[in-house]
């Protein structure tokens, strides 16, 4: 078993896709013995962004505080506030906005995928 704080773990710059203002700490990862998913936190700061991208991993989000656009490539977004939950399929261009002034923070969980 394992117990340690968020505040334990790095904070480091969201820098993909022009990102602005956000931060991600890896909660749990394989480095921790997680064998199929890791877990990370994300805060993005007033005004901050992280911009679209995709991955090969789906994403279980769960937000905690604050409020953002979250839109993908398609044309669709919708606003996401604490308490919303959020599912963002494997692949799919995807990217967040804050726009409030409260930073807005996230739980995201993906699969742990092997390595080609």
């Amino acid at each position: 078993m394992l117990k340690k704080n968020y505040h334990d773990v790095a904070e480091e710059d969201v820098t993909l896709a022009g990102s602005t203002g956000a931060t991600i700490r890896w909660l749990i990862t394989e480095k921790d013995g997680a064998l199929r998913y890791a877990m990370r936190r994300f805060e993005i700061k007033p005004g901050g962004h992280i911009g679209l991208h995709n991955h090969p991993e789906e994403h279980e989000i769960y937000v905690m505080s604050g409020k953002a656009r979250i839109f993908n490539d398609k044309g669709e977004e919708f606003i996401a506030g604490s308490g919303d939950v959020l599912f963002v399929p494997p692949n799919e261009k995807h990217g967040y906005e804050n726009l409030v002034e409260e930073t807005f923070t996230f739980l995201c969980v993906i699969p742990i995928l092997e390595k080609k």
